[in-house]
């Protein structure tokens, strides 16, 4: 017995070492192969990982009405690729900045940042969380799932950004004040902006039901470092509400970039205007955002395939040079409602 412990105690000091030391491939992932040379493993390094999902606070509606609930572990599995797109291969690589929508508040994102250390062998705390929303109050009834206990799980609902602290460093003051979408209240007349207003109170819903449904809509923004080259890169996580879908609105009068209702806080844009690497991840719940949208932020859309069942509401924007994708940026198999979409940024 003695000697089982101390062999098991021999493997977990291995593992520490291994995830601590500079340079040294993450746990699950296989190092470069000798044939393709120095040079080749150097520059695999210098690639940024991103990923964006709605992760619908890890439940899925099902067909039937029912709805699952999915671990965090199995979520990420299910959206981490290799180089070819392959969910689940040892060429999996601990991904640098997770945008996300759809979680529950600190105490979710806190969670699931940590799942995410484990999975690569790294410390709780690798892996760093902000939201927009640290608690946001509950709001709807059953979200359309047959069990309360599971709808109970998506009444909270809030954006935030997980990073990679081995690689990104994060100055407190990078982190923009949240900003909040626009939307078109039911009944009202649309003409290219008109009649839309912002999406919290006192606009929001009157009814108490939905009153913080606005809440879900907070967007947030922050520019990171890249420890290794000093590269500044800027993240943003939105979600719009459904109301979007049929008249873009991004606040009062404003149907946003392109019509869009798409739209940046001033906060944000000025973090966004001091970075090199630019990315905007979206739940935008409308259809036909062009990959130009963002253009004149200097950021081309990744992906084109439908995102929620048959309809592409979701999209990935990155200033940089993003690596071509035989999957389209589109993670097929993601245990979400939502396909999760990546890019990965050379740099």
């Amino acid at each position: 017995m003695r000697t089982k412990r101390r062999s098991a105690l021999a493997a977990a000091l291995a593992a520490v070492a291994l995830a601590t030391v500079p340079g040294t491939p993450a746990l699950g992932t296989t190092p470069a192969s000798p044939a393709r040379g120095a040079d080749t493993a150097v520059a695999a390094d210098r690639v940024l990982r991103v990923y964006n999902n709605n992760i619908e606070n890890l439940v899925v509606n099902n067909s039937d009405g029912t709805c699952t609930r999915i671990s965090g572990p199995d979520h990420l599995t299910s959206i981490l690729v290799d180089d070819a797109g392959r969910t689940g291969t040892t060429g999996v690589v601990a991904p640098d900045i997770l945008i996300v929508q759809q979680v529950r508040g600190t105490g979710q994102a806190e969670a699931y940042a940590d799942q995410l250390s484990a999975k690569f062998g790294y410390p709780p705390g690798t892996y760093g969380a902000v939201v927009a929303w640290s608690d946001p109050e509950p709001w709807g009834s059953t979200h359309r799932c047959s069990s309360q206990a599971l709808g109970d799980l998506k009444k909270k609902q809030t954006n935030g950004i997980i990073w990679n602290t081995r690689t990104l460093s994060l100055a407190a003051g990078d982190i923009s004040k949240y900003w909040s979408a626009g939307w078109l209240k039911p009944g009202t007349a649309y003409d290219n902006g008109a009649g839309c207003t912002l999406y919290k109170p006192p606009n929001s819903d009157p009814d108490s039901t939905d009153y913080y449904k606005w809440k879900r809509t907070s967007a947030i923004a922050a520019r990171f470092t890249i420890k290794a080259t000093g590269t500044s890169v800027f993240a943003a996580t939105m979600h719009l509400p459904q109301e979007n879908r049929q008249n873009a609105c991004a606040g009062d009068g404003d149907p946003g970039i392109a019509n869009s209702g798409i739209h940046l806080g001033a906060d944000a844009t000025s973090l966004l205007n001091a970075s090199t690497i630019r990315i905007v991840g979206i739940d935008a719940n409308r259809t036909g955002i062009a990959s130009g949208t963002l253009s004149g932020y200097g950021m081309t859309g990744y992906g084109s395939k439908a995102t929620s069942g048959s309809s592409k509401i979701d999209y990935l924007f990155v200033k940089g040079s993003v690596q071509p994708s035989v999957i389209d940026h589109t993670v097929s198999g993601t245990k979400s409602n939502h396909l999760a979409l990546y890019g990965f940024v050379s740099y």
